[in-house]
């Protein structure tokens, strides 16, 4: 009788549990902003790389706080100051069955700089990079100059498969012809506007993952995804509404997970052109010359801003003021930098001493569902702006639209506007890939500027980036990258507003280890 119970018991319990076993194979998470592509190679968009993740394996991996680890290299040394060597790792298969060999790498390293309409690209993480094949599985990476960020950079690269990605073009890989990696997920299917699926990949080299399928849900609409995982729709949001994560902190059904992120908020300013600018018009309406090329101008406009107010209003605390491209917490950046006090008086004395007493017109473009309370912060700004006598509108847009005509809209393919709000989120956990991006001379061939869309140039900062790209000494380097960040803020080089922070909100039963990427990761996500 006993064995009886214990059987009826037994056979109960795992009735009960079934469904939740059975749930827990599968894995929905809302994104706040969906991908442009599943080309890894087509855009350096934090959506982009995260999703590819899954799919794509790289040579050196980055952990939550973005300290280096192994990937598909197994390990690495450095034969001299221009010469890295790379053992690759054996047994490891693409989702389609073929090997992976130092090939696909090559074949990768090649692809980069050469995908057709990148709103951008990756291409400064791989020149002056020249791969030699030792044998299948070693590799040797030499450089002109010592390249002090080589793992930081390697990271940043997703490895294809030479047979199955080759001429395929961005449209195939969106199709799934092609996007073969050999990554803990295989794709399959990327539907724009609504979703992406992947499937675990059974083969995979690493750990295996706990879930069967992961549905991306691309829900832009921060009350509308905040609904889906109080449902049940879902089972987690990233980009938790500041509105919401003080509510969503006493919801027991929920857990939240947060990290302060990498990511700063800033304005661009158009320094490209010299006459008019495109959306900056005299209070009559007539062109001017552009006067953000005036640094009394860009000093005003950043006293302008009310950092401190929009950090406790807009963001309700989920963010804090920016002084420079990273917090004064990662190595290479500058302590003597602080955030620009506000100052309405003093900004309207720098717009007089500029020549503009009586101010301009202006027109700030942006995003609106990219970043954290995007639309609301440049609502924000225009507001201060217009109170220092620059009488401000606002245009937003989708995402796709605005970064596609905030680099190439204008005539022969210049950016289109004359101020935007973006973000950036430093990939390689250190400001001089931020630098080289988005404040180094546009030169596509160099790798630099590549998202530089106000298209500022310093040849004092050139200068800088470069020699600290070829310190090796880490406590050198730092300097010097600390000394870029001090030339170009002080130069207004671009205005910083805020740093993020990053949360996620998960039903109870599942927990979610935050990444200072911002990186939204099915391998992040465990029961």
């Amino acid at each position: 009788m006993r064995k009886t119970l214990k059987t009826v018991t037994l056979a109960l319990a795992t009735a009960l549990t079934a469904p939740a076993m059975l749930s827990a194979q599968e894995l929905k998470i809302a994104l706040s902003s969906e991908p442009s592509a599943a080309d890894p190679h087509y855009h350096n968009l934090t959506p982009n790389n995260a999703v590819a993740r899954h799919i794509f394996d790289t040579l050196v991996t980055m952990d939550r706080l973005q300290a280096m680890h192994p990937g598909l290299a197994e390990s690495w040394k450095t034969v001299d100051d221009l010469t890295w060597e790379f053992k690759l790792r054996k047994n490891v298969k693409f989702h389609d069955g073929t090997p992976f060999t130092a090939d696909d790498v090559i074949f990768s390293f090649e692809r980069v700089p050469n995908v057709p309409k990148s709103p951008a690209p990756k291409t400064s993480y791989v020149r002056g990079k020249y791969i030699e094949k030792v044998d299948d599985h070693t590799i040797r990476i030499k450089t002109v100059k010592p390249e002090a960020l080589m793992l930081n950079h390697l990271a940043q690269i997703e490895i294809m498969s030479a047979k199955a990605a080759k001429d395929v073009t961005t449209q195939d890989l969106n199709a799934g012809k092609g996007t073969v990696g050999t990554g803990p997920y295989q794709f399959v299917e990327f539907v724009p506007g609504d979703r992406m699926v992947v499937k675990r990949n059974d083969a995979y080299w690493g750990a295996k993952e706990p879930w069967a399928t992961v549905t991306f849900k691309f829900i832009k609409s921060d009350p509308t995804r905040v609904a889906a995982l109080l449902s049940g729709g879902v089972d987690v949001i990233e980009g938790v509404p500041t509105a919401d994560a003080q509510k969503l902190a006493k919801e027991p059904k929920v857990s939240l997970s947060s990290e302060f992120s990498n990511r700063v908020i800033y304005l661009h300013l158009d320094r490209l052109r010299k006459e008019a600018s495109p959306f900056i018009k005299g209070k009559d309406g007539a062109d001017i010359p552009n006067p953000l090329n005036n640094l009394k101008v860009r000093q005003a406009l950043s006293m302008a801003i009310n950092r401190p107010a929009i950090v406790d209003r807009i963001m309700e605390g989920e963010a804090t003021p920016a002084s420079q491209l990273l917090p004064d917490t990662y190595a290479g950046t500058s302590k003597n930098l602080k955030p620009v006090a506000y100052d309405v008086n003093g900004a309207k004395k720098l717009l007089t001493e500029a020549g503009y007493p009586n101010g301009f017109k202006l027109t700030i473009h942006g995003p609106n569902g990219r970043y954290t309370n995007d639309t609301k912060i440049i609502e924000a700004v225009a507001q201060m702006f217009t109170r220092i006598g620059i009488e401000t509108g606002v245009e937003t847009m989708p995402p796709s639209v605005f970064f596609s005509r905030a680099s190439s809209g204008g005539p022969d393919k210049t950016p289109e506007f004359s101020m935007i709000l973006a973000g950036w989120s430093a990939g390689t956990g250190e400001p001089g890939d931020s630098l080289r991006a988005l404040l180094g001379t546009n030169d596509p061939k160099a790798g630099s500027g590549s998202a530089n869309r106000g298209r500022y140039s310093n040849a004092e900062l050139d200068a800088l980036i470069s020699k600290a790209f070829a310190t090796v000494d880490a406590d050198k380097r730092a300097a010097l990258l600390a000394a870029a960040s001090e030339l170009a803020m002080n130069d207004v080089g671009l205005i910083p507003i805020h740093y993020q922070k990053n949360t996620w909100a998960a039903k109870k039963g599942l927990k979610v280890e935050p990444r200072t990427d911002e990186y939204t990761l099915a391998m992040s996500v465990r029961p």
